[in-house]
């Protein structure tokens, strides 16, 4: 594939370098001549002076062949500009990484639409997402969250005979808006069908509308909340929404932030976390907040020997479970000498996104389920395609397909039966392996 990426700092080379071991043709926009220098002798790519937010440099780069254009330089609004001019100029996807929160928030403005971006990614919410995966037990609740937060994938455990384990999935009275996704049964996973019949034990995804959660648990019967505690060292955007994502579901969340500025701002935006103004490096405050005492310490204060270091602090006070957020992977290693249980490399966590992205044609992103025999794969749908002619229903999937969501425009729904995909829509289904490319053939052009 052809790729384009806009900066070359640390998230920019990382990038270059999986992308150029993948075997693909990578070109990279930075401002600093030192920067491109690097990158020329370094990696097997083709660098150029210039800004990311000029057309002229963008044509230089081939922008108009692009097959993706990935704008991570450390500015937000340069990287919005910078992908929306390489989508305009012909690059099949534009993504653009931001920091900032208000980039992704569609209840202030819905910058990503308004500027034909195909993606905005926040490193800091990917690698807290993958923090709160180390945390969760099975059966917490969000594994992945797919289209800005509006479709959401919990994984429940039936935990006792009730409604669950007696009535086939399609007499359960599931809300139009929930739509059950896999079903795992000791080593064996499947795509759910309406006649499945769910039995204790059984672990399954449910895709739904964040509003719809409470009734998923209300069905599995999930106690609202758990009591671990987990303790917190760093406000940042990472710790702010690695708390945001765990005191929605009930976990007793503390942060410790040393920035007085820092800590009102964590304050007014968070719950029920606890926010405590405290130097974590000073291991007497770690002592009076009772870090010891945490079923989860978390150190994400920013630079990795500073995480590191504190990691090993809460480890010595006895937390049970210390884990910590390192930039460079090569230190994951050394981790666990450390006694450092799990170590979350942000670089990882991107690069993983990013390879999700690395497909042709209608596919916009595919991931694999646990187990690796089941997609999850985000599609354009063509005008023309028999999807966009038929219901749901009358589509004739492949047996081992469903449609668990439907985008339209700044809109996602779970779809019934009856309900009819437009073109230029985006669905988000589950494809087992070996029928992908029959799946993917009703949502291309028929003739």
């Amino acid at each position: 594939m052809n790729i384009v990426i806009l900066g070359a700092g640390r998230i920019g080379s990382s990038i270059a370098d999986l992308l150029c071991e993948l075997e693909h043709s990578v070109t990279v926009i930075d401002t600093d001549p030192d920067r491109v220098k690097h990158i020329n002798e370094a990696f097997d790519v083709r660098a150029i002076v210039g800004s990311a937010s000029q057309s002229s440099v963008l044509f230089q780069a081939g922008i108009s062949s692009a097959d993706i254009c990935m704008a991570v330089t450390g500015h937000d609004e340069i990287n919005i500009v910078g992908a929306s001019l390489a989508k305009s100029m012909g690059a099949r996807r534009s993504i653009a990484r931001v920091f900032s929160p208000v980039f992704r928030d569609l209840s202030t403005f819905d910058y990503q639409s308004h500027f034909g971006i195909d993606r905005m990614l926040s490193l800091e919410h990917l690698t807290a997402m993958e923090l709160a995966r180390e945390i969760r037990e099975p059966g917490s609740v969000v594994v992945e969250q797919f289209s800005r937060g509006e479709l959401e994938v919990q994984e429940l455990v039936v935990g006792q005979v009730g409604k669950l384990t007696q009535k086939p999935v399609k007499e359960l009275g599931l809300s139009a808006n929930v739509r059950f996704g896999t079903i795992q049964r000791d080593n064996r996973m499947w795509i759910a069908s309406a006649d499945d019949q769910l039995q204790i034990g059984d672990k399954v995804t449910v895709f739904s509308r964040p509003e719809d959660v409470a009734s998923i648990k209300s069905i599995f019967k999930t106690v609202a909340g758990t009591n671990k505690r987990v303790v917190i060292g760093g406000g940042g955007e990472t710790g702010l929404q690695l708390a945001m994502t765990l005191e929605r579901e009930g976990f007793k969340v503390m942060i410790l932030e040393q920035d007085e500025n820092r800590s009102e701002l964590l304050a007014n935006q968070l719950k029920s976390t606890s926010v405590i103004r405290a130097t974590v490096s000073d291991i007497e405050n770690l002592k009076e907040q009772r870090v010891g005492n945490a079923d989860v310490f978390v150190a994400c204060v920013g630079d990795d020997d500073d995480n590191m270091m504190l990691g090993v602090k809460a480890s010595d006070l006895g937390a049970k479970k210390v884990m910590c957020v390192i930039g460079k992977p090569d230190y994951a290693s050394v981790i666990k000498r450390l006694g450092i249980d799990v170590a979350i490399s942000s670089r990882d966590v991107m690069a993983r996104q990013i390879v999700s992205y690395l497909n042709d044609g209608i596919v916009i992103s595919k991931t694999k389920m646990p187990g690796g025999l089941i997609n999850v794969l985000e599609v354009d749908v063509c005008p023309g395609s028999r999807a966009s002619e038929v219901t749901l229903a009358e589509m004739g999937l492949p047996e081992r397909c469903l449609v668990v969501a439907i985008i339209q425009h700044d809109y996602v729904r779970v779809p019934g039966a009856k309900d009819r995909i437009n073109p230029n829509d985006t669905v988000v289904m589950l494809v087992e392996d070996d029928v992908v490319d029959a799946a993917l053939a009703f949502f291309r052009p028929s003739n």
